[in-house]
């Protein structure tokens, strides 16, 4: 695991469900200081499709989980719905073409999916597509500017959304589009420093910050802030376990990072960091209760929902659907 054993258990007491022993352990030993108040874990109702490499955005006070691969390998059109009032999920329009390792955030009403490996490939795709909810239907919008990636990190932030490094076929990128809704148009944005994929972005204090992720087959804790009003990136401090295939999440003014792969190791991790922009520095949380990678995370309801993802590097699936709340 991330952080020593003597600190997981400390952590497990204060979780409403354990830690799953049966996942791969991953990671270095040692690792940032366990925080004071480490949060606790609920595990809700599974998908109703196992899945990895998914996508997963709040809209409209719902959980929604689009693509990845299912149990099978083989990719998944099904479009999940999850409302945790009622513990319970509903399926959506299913996606018109089937696609994995896709970006997905949740704008003017709208989920947005950019880009992805089409079918049961690595072959990536510039593709983008919209779905709305009030019509149950979606529709084609300008397609990426730069041409097809996957493992991407996508934010939105000041009405725009960001679609962040990843692969393009031939290797890591750095490439960095924003997308206006308003005229359905893409531009170029000032690139990664350092190019990535299989990374996290999530928005604090009107910034994007891209953290994680690997390059070359080597896992990267490498964490770069784009600031929009100023148009430049900047470093922070790095993320303790460096990881790919991660999810990332803001909440009450600090930033989460959870979960990750190691393909050289074939481990996956359960791990859970916090940052804390007013000391600049990261703390262990209470580990995810599954150990997985390829998941995605969303914030709903003074919480952060942690959903799909492997438990075992590569193409293992799970249908875990889990509550942190701080």
């Amino acid at each position: 695991m991330g952080t020593a054993n003597s600190l997981r258990l400390a952590l497990a007491v204060a979780l409403t469900v354990g830690c799953n022993d049966s996942s791969s352990p991953g990671g270095p030993t040692g690792g940032p200081p366990v925080a004071a108040d480490p949060g606790s874990w609920e595990v809700r109702r599974a998908l109703g499709i196992p899945r990895t490499e998914n996508s997963v955005a709040e809209l409209n006070g719902a959980i929604w989980v689009v693509g990845g691969f299912g149990a099978t390998g083989a990719a998944v059109t099904a479009v999940e719905r999850y409302d945790p009032a009622a513990d319970a999920w509903t399926t959506a329009a299913s996606l018109p073409q089937r696609v994995n390792h896709a970006g997905l955030a949740a704008i003017e009403g709208r989920l947005i999916v950019i880009g992805g490996n089409v079918g049961n490939t690595f072959t990536p795709t510039a593709t983008v597509r919209a779905y709305d909810p009030e019509t149950d239907a979606w529709s084609l919008l300008a397609p990426l500017l730069a041409g097809p990636r996957s493992a991407l990190a996508v934010a939105v932030v000041d009405g725009k959304l960001h679609a962040i490094g990843g692969v393009d076929g031939t290797g890591p990128v750095g490439t960095h589009e924003i997308y206006d809704p308003a005229t359905d148009t893409w531009s170029a944005g000032p690139s990664l420093p350092t190019p990535r994929e299989h990374l996290a972005a999530a928005v604090l204090d009107g910034r994007i910050h891209a953290l994680a992720g690997r390059r070359a087959g080597t896992n990267l804790g490498t964490h770069e802030v784009f600031d929009p009003a100023s148009g430049t990136w900047s470093a922070a401090a790095p993320a303790p376990t460096p990881r790919s295939g991660v999810a990332a999440a803001t909440l009450g003014g600090r930033l989460y990072l959870f979960g990750g792969e190691d393909l050289r190791s074939s481990a996956t991790f359960d791990d859970a960091e916090r940052f804390d922009p007013g000391t600049g520095s990261w703390e262990a949380v209470a580990p995810m209760p599954t150990s997985r990678h390829g998941l995605g995370a969303a914030v709903l309801g003074g919480s952060i929902w942690v959903v799909g993802g492997g438990p075992q590097a590569g193409l293992t699936t799970s249908g875990a659907n889990e509550r942190f709340t701080p």
